[in-house]
């Protein structure tokens, strides 16, 4: 996020945070409520009560919660690709007759 931008105020893990960004404050709240919710989460089934620990293996979390929707983005992107070049092969069939 950049340094310019609006000043807003977020919560997570009942922390505080002060930042200014040029995104929607209400998107902003979403992603903080998102890793508020993660950290939770983790601090709940992780015996450590280690801040920056909880929100590592949070961004792990995350991380891998992205890699794996990318993944199926992708796959659904080359299907999609797939059946719109045999769709348009058909078409140029049908038309061609």
């Amino acid at each position: 996020m950049e340094h310019n931008g609006k000043a807003m105020r977020i919560c997570i893990m009942d922390r505080v945070y002060h930042l200014r960004s040029t995104a929607e404050e209400a998107y902003l709240q979403r992603l903080a409520a998102m890793v508020d919710e993660k950290m939770r989460e983790v601090a709940r089934t992780t015996p450590t009560v280690d801040t920056v620990k909880v929100a590592i293996l949070a961004a792990l979390n995350l991380a891998n919660e992205y890699l794996q929707l990318r993944e199926r983005y992708q796959a659904l992107d080359k299907f999609v690709a797939e059946r719109s070049d045999e769709c348009a092969g058909l078409l140029e069939q049908a038309l061609r007759k």
